[in-house]
C-alpha cells in the first residue's frame, strides 16, 4: 500500500487534486533523497554515543548535541526513519533504532509539552513502519505525559513552567496535539481527543492577531485562566511575525483539519497560509527571513526551517481546498523545495557536519543557534520531499 507522511506519521493519502502536475522531475527528487542518506550516515558516524544531534558549527568543525531531553531529540531517528522508507537502506533503519533506545525513557517526561516532536517523529514512525507492542506503550505513555500539562481552567497545555502564576503556551505547542490524537485512535480514550481540540480552539481565540500573524508566546493567569501577556520570545519583538511561529501555526491547524474535518481549522490554515505567501517581505525564493518584521530586512537571516515547515504543511494542505487555490499552494511549496534543493540552502555532501540544510535560524535574541543547520530543518525537508513524490504516484 503506498503511504503519505502526513505530520510525524504515516497515514493514508487524501485525494489529489486533479489539476496538480509537479515540474521537478521525479528523477531528481530519488536523488536527492538518495543524496541525503548518504549525508546522514556521515551525521551518524560523527555522533557520539548516548548523544543526539542538534547543530553544527563550520568554523570550528564541531557537532552540537544534546540529551534526550532536548525538545529535538526526536527528528534525528524520525528523518533516518523517513529516508529508510524512502530509500530501503537498512543502515538508517539500524541507526534509528539505536538511538530510540536512548530516547524511550522520555515517555514518563512531564516536564516538557514538546513529547509529540520527541515520541510522534520517532517511535509514531517506527510504529507505523513495523508496529510493536512496545511502540504503543511507550507513545501511550507519552500522550498521558503531555495530557498531564493540561490545565482546565486555562484550556490549554503549558508549554514551559515558569512561576506559580504564569501559565505559558507558545504557537509551537500545535504542533505536539498530533500525539493525542493518535492516543485516542490506539486506545479509544476520547479524553486525549478533547484535550486537543481545546488546546487549538484556546490558541485559536486568543494567539492571533486580526491580520493572522502569530504572537510566539502567551501567558495566561493559572489560576483564572485570563490573558496575562502577549509576547515573543524567539521573534524580534513581541509585535513581530517570528517565521518560524507562523510555520508551526499553519501546520499544526492543518494537522487539526485533517484530524477533526472542523472547517473552521482549514479556515484558520488557509488565513496562515496567505498571510505568509502574501506577505510583503517574503522573498523570491520562498524562504522567510527569520522574523518577517526583522528590522535589517532584506539583510535579514533566513530560516530554512521556516521554509521546509511551509513547504510540507502546504503540500497536505493543498489536498484540502479547492483547485485553484490547491495549485497556488502546491505552486508555493514546489517552489520552497527547488530553494531548499539548491546550492545556497542543501550542504555539500560530506560538509556541514552531515546534515542536510544550512541557514536555520533557533533563537536569535539568545544568540543560540544562527545561522546553522538544525535538525528539524531536516526534518521537515525530507518530509516535504516524501510528500511531494506522493503527488505522481
Amino acid at each position: 500500500m503506498i503511504m503519505l507522511l502526513f505530520g510525524c506519521s504515516f497515514s493514508k493519502t487524501p485525494s489529489k487534486p486533479v489539476t496538480i502536475q509537479p515540474k521537478i522531475p521525479a528523477e531528481t527528487v530519488s536523488t536527492l533523497l538518495k543524496e541525503a542518506s548518504v549525508q546522514y550516515k556521515v551525521l551518524a558516524n560523527r555522533l557520539p554515543a548516548g548523544q543526539f544531534p542538534k547543530s553544527y558549527h563550520d568554523q570550528e568543525d564541531r557537532l552540537e548535541t544534546s540529551g534526550s531531553d532536548w525538545w529535538c531529540s526526536g527528528f534525528y531517528p524520525g528523518t533516518l526513519l523517513y529516508l529508510y522508507q524512502a530509500t530501503g537502506d537498512k543502515e538508517l533503519q539500524t541507526e534509528a533504532l539505536r538511538i530510540m533506545t536512548d530516547l524511550k525513557k522520555e515517555q514518563y517526561n512531564t516536564t516538557t509539552h514538546d513529547l509529540g516532536f520527541m515520541m510522534y517523529c520517532s517511535f509514531g514512525n517506527a510504529n507505523q513502519l513495523a508496529p510493536r507492542p512496545e511502540y504503543r506503550d511507550i507513545l501511550v505513555n507519552s500522550a498521558k505525559s503531555l495530557a498531564s500539562r493540561f490545565s482546565p481552567k486555562v484550556g490549554a497545555i503549558k508549554s514551559w513552567d515558569s512561576t506559580p502564576n504564569d501559565f505559558l503556551v507558545i504557537i509551537d505547542n500545535m504542533m505536539n496535539l498530533e500525539l493525542l490524537f493518535w492516543a485516542t485512535r490506539a486506545t479509544g480514550d476520547s479524553s486525549f481527543y478533547k484535550l486537543a481540540v481545546t488546546h487549538a480552539n484556546t490558541t485559536l481565540q486568543h494567539h492571533f492577531r486580526p491580520d493572522y500573524s502569530s504572537y510566539h508566546v502567551l501567558n495566561y493567569n493559572s489560576t483564572t485562566g485570563a490573558v496575562q501577556q502577549k509576547k515573543t520570545a524567539q521573534g524580534y519583538a513581541d509585535e513581530s511575525a517570528w517565521a518560524r511561529g507562523q510555520a508551526w501555526g499553519l501546520y499544526g491547524y492543518t494537522v487539526m483539519f485533517r484530524e477533526t474535518k472542523d472547517p473552521k481549522y482549514l479556515t484558520q490554515a488557509m488565513h496562515l497560509a496567505d498571510f505568509v505567501l502574501q506577505h510583503p517581505n517574503l522573498p523570491d525564493d520562498k524562504i522567510p527571513f527569520w522574523d518577517y518584521n526583522a528590522p535589517n530586512i532584506p539583510s535579514a537571516l533566513r530560516d530554512a526551517s521556516a521554509g521546509a515547515i511551509n513547504a510540507s504543511a502546504l503540500l497536505e494542505l493543498c489536498r484540502y481546498v479547492p483547485a485553484p487555490t490547491a495549485q497556488h499552494y502546491f505552486s508555493a511549496a514546489e517552489t520552497m523545495l527547488q530553494s531548499l534543493s539548491s546550492d545556497t540552502y542543501r550542504a555539500a555532501p560530506g560538509t556541514n557536519g552531515g546534515f542536510l540544510l544550512k541557514h536555520g535560524v533557533g533563537h536569535l535574541p539568545q544568540g543560540s543557534e544562527v545561522d546553522v543547520p538544525l535538525t528539524y530543518a531536516d526534518y521537515y525537508y525530507i518530509e516535504a520531499l516524501r510528500r511531494y513524490q506522493e503527488f505522481r504516484r
